[in-house]
């Protein structure tokens, strides 16, 4: 069996390789390596949210797809990331079905990602994949090799910043509520700087 290296979720920034993309920034847990995943909005919205501890008013396609296996006593075991081609990784997902069987089904590494945060199982990537995509990583181990979205400046004039604690709270409410998830993370990563 390949050598198998446990990743963790870092988090989201912008990507600088597509300008309408997003790169989901894994490390390592135990070394100071980190791979950039390129993923699309829909998938980053999802990874933020529940990253945030966001919930929509109504279920999103992947916490649909949660209910769904739960329902039926189907458990997500782990995400595989097993091939790195033409900078596209590709991934499975771990299941045990209610029989106990063990189930692999090919996935997007996005929806992988997405959830595995749901349920908290871990993802790993081939030692092989990790030492050809994996950058080094020296610093604060905290830290991203990426700039974060959350930590990203955002201008002092910005007409956010003048939002009372109370109307931060109810704007984050109707982004939710109109599934405006990105207005709703830019509102939660204010409040939570003034917390």
């Amino acid at each position: 069996m390949e050598a198998q290296v446990k990743l963790n979720v870092i988090g989201l920034t912008y990507s600088q390789v597509q300008n309408t993309a997003y790169a989901l920034v894994l490390g390592e847990e135990n070394g100071s390596r980190r791979i950039a995943v390129v993923i699309g909005a829909p998938e980053a919205q999802a990874i933020a949210m529940n990253l945030q501890g966001l919930q929509s008013s109504r279920p999103l396609t992947h916490d649909l797809f949660i209910s769904l296996i739960s329902a039926y006593g189907i458990s997500m075991l782990r995400v595989n990331i097993y091939k790195f081609e033409k900078d596209i990784f590709y991934s499975e997902l771990v299941f045990r079905d209610a029989s106990g069987k063990e189930v692999r089904i090919d996935s997007r590494t996005s929806d992988a990602i997405a959830l595995a945060v749901r349920v908290q199982c871990p993802i790993f990537i081939t030692e092989e994949i990790m030492a050809i995509a994996g950058v080094h990583f020296e610093g604060d181990e905290n830290a991203s090799a990426f700039e974060p979205i959350a930590n990203r400046e955002k201008r002092e004039d910005t007409p956010i910043k003048e939002l009372s604690k109370e109307e931060l709270e109810k704007q984050i409410e109707e982004a939710i509520q109109t599934e405006n998830y990105e207005q709703a993370r830019i509102l939660s990563d204010e409040l939570k700087k003034r917390n």
